[in-house]
C-alpha cells in the first residue's frame, strides 16, 4: 500500500508541474501579447485558459482520491494538502494572465502610452517569482521558496509607482483614460500573480517543514 501510495503521489506531482509550466508559459505569452500588441497572440491565451481550468480539476480530484484512498499522514499528508492549495493558486494564476491578455486584445489598436515603459520590469520581477516558486517545488528547496517571499514586496512597489503614474497621467491627458486604466489593470493582475508565487512558496515551506508560513510568520534563513 506504501508503495502503491508513492507511485500515486509521483504521478500527481508530474501532474502538478505540468499545469506549473502551463500557466508559466501563459503569463509569458500574455506579457508578450501586451508589449508587441499582439492580438492574435492574447486571443491563445484567453482560448488556453480552458485546459487550464480542466487540469486543475484534475488534479483537485486526484488529491481528493489519494486522501480517501490511502489516508496519507506526516510528509505525504502534507504533500498532498499543499498541492491542493498549490492547485488553486496556479489556476487563479492562469485565469489572470487571461484577463491580462484581455487587455492586450484592447491595447492592440491602440498606442502604448509613455507609463507603460515600467511595464517590462515588472513583468520579469513578477515572472521570476513564479519560476522560482515553481523550482522551489520542483527542487523541494524552502530556501528558494524564501527568497520569493522576500521579492514580493519589490512588486507591490512596482504597482504602487505605477498607479501613481497612470492617477498623474489621468490628470494631465483626460483623453488618454481609457488606455491608461487598462495599463493600470494589467499592473494590477501582474501584482496578483505575484501574491499567487507568493502563495505557492509559502506552502512549499509547508510541505518541507511543517511550518506555516502565511503573514509574515516564516523566519528567514540565516
Amino acid at each position: 500500500m506504501s508503495r502503491h501510495l508513492q507511485n500515486e503521489i509521483e504521478k500527481l506531482k508530474k501532474r502538478i508541474l505540468h499545469l506549473g509550466a502551463m500557466v508559466e508559459r501563459a503569463l509569458d505569452r500574455a506579457a508578450e501579447a501586451v508589449m508587441t500588441r499582439d492580438a492574435d497572440v492574447a486571443r491563445s491565451v484567453i482560448e488556453a485558459d480552458s485546459e487550464v481550468d480542466r487540469i486543475e480539476v484534475d488534479v483537485e480530484e486526484e488529491c481528493l482520491k489519494i486522501l480517501a484512498l490511502h489516508q496519507p499522514v506526516a510528509a505525504d499528508l502534507r504533500y498532498v494538502v499543499a498541492v491542493l492549495k498549490i492547485n488553486n493558486d496556479l489556476e487563479r494564476v492562469g485565469d489572470l494572465a487571461a484577463n491580462i491578455a484581455e487587455r492586450a486584445e484592447f491595447l492592440a489598436s491602440r498606442s502604448l502610452p509613455p507609463e507603460a515603459r515600467g511595464l517590462p520590469a515588472m513583468v520579469e520581477a513578477v515572472r521570476d517569482m513564479l519560476r522560482r516558486s515553481l523550482d522551489s517545488l520542483v527542487k523541494m528547496d524552502s530556501r528558494l521558496a524564501r527568497e520569493v517571499l522576500d521579492s514580493d514586496s519589490s512588486v507591490d512597489d512596482m504597482n504602487r509607482k505605477m498607479f501613481e503614474l497612470v492617477q498623474e497621467a489621468i490628470r494631465a491627458r483626460p483623453s488618454d483614460i481609457g488606455t491608461l486604466i487598462l495599463l493600470q489593470s494589467v499592473s494590477r493582475y501582474l501584482e496578483r500573480i505575484a501574491d499567487h508565487a507568493t502563495n505557492v512558496a509559502e506552502d512549499v515551506i509547508y510541505m518541507l517543514e511543517g511550518e506555516i508560513a502565511r503573514h509574515g510568520s516564516a523566519k528567514k534563513t540565516e
